[in-house]
């Protein structure tokens, strides 16, 4: 048994208007054929994959039925996490009830809470990009958002720390956020405190495309972050 992570699939199954990814470069062409392919080479049944944000560009989860359905029917167990873009989101009790009503297995959610997997506990949210100096642009309380960002990754972390102490793991958790708190001359402190408060030590993130030249991975504040959007991963599900 293995863990993998695969963010951002922007699956569009469900969605009637065009929402073709490979707008955003050839590398897209076809993706979610290469998901299916590249997946299946190397996931086992007993696998579990972390897909943290931007699952799919439905507006309901109605929308994302279809999307629901393309990656239960790939190997593993697959918890999802949620992104910028993923408006079908919902409360995590609506979201697996959605699920259950409609057969659909061996899916689940990272949201305010964590899992036992393959031995280590894993926590996670959507977290959050922008620094105050950028936050202009948006009509947005900015104190308020990141508040409620590191409430959310706050109770993700606590629920792991639970879960270790219960089973006995010393390993800190591996957390999976959709936006990197850090990136180039930015930074969310806000968030990255959170994670050191938790003695988080591995973080995987998504949300960056077409940065194909940048390293995989960089440490901040003795946190190795690594990028697992899919594009980055060439649609190939990484190894952890």
């Amino acid at each position: 048994m293995s863990l993998w992570v695969l963010a951002d699939t922007h699956l569009a199954f469900g969605v009637a208007e065009d929402k073709r990814m490979d707008r955003f470069g050839s590398r897209w062409t076809d993706h979610a054929e290469k998901i299916a392919k590249r997946w299946s080479a190397v996931v086992g049944p007993d696998d579990t994959v972390v897909i943290p944000g931007d699952i799919s560009w439905a507006g309901t989860l109605r929308e994302a039925e279809a999307d629901f359905r393309f990656l239960a029917s790939l190997p593993g167990k697959k918890l999802l996490g949620k992104g910028n873009h993923d408006y079908w989101w919902s409360s995590l009790a609506r979201m697996r009830r959605f699920l259950e009503e409609r057969g659909i297995r061996g899916i689940d959610f990272l949201y305010n809470n964590a899992y036992l997997a393959e031995g280590r506990v894993l926590a996670g949210s959507r977290g959050w990009f922008l620094e105050e100096r950028q936050q202009t642009a948006f009509d947005t309380d900015y104190a308020k958002l990141v508040n409620r960002e590191c409430e959310r990754l706050g109770l993700s972390l606590k629920a792991a720390d639970a879960l270790r102490e219960e089973h006995g793991i010393a390993e800190p958790p591996l957390v999976f956020l959709h936006f990197p708190p850090v990136w180039g001359d930015f930074r969310v402190e806000e968030i990255a405190d959170v994670l050191a408060r938790h003695g988080v030590r591995e973080c995987w993130f998504g949300h960056i495309h077409g940065q194909y030249e940048e390293p995989p991975h960089f440490e901040y504040r003795g946190i190795r972050f690594t990028n697992a959007a899919a594009d980055y991963l060439d649609f190939l599900p990484k190894k952890i």
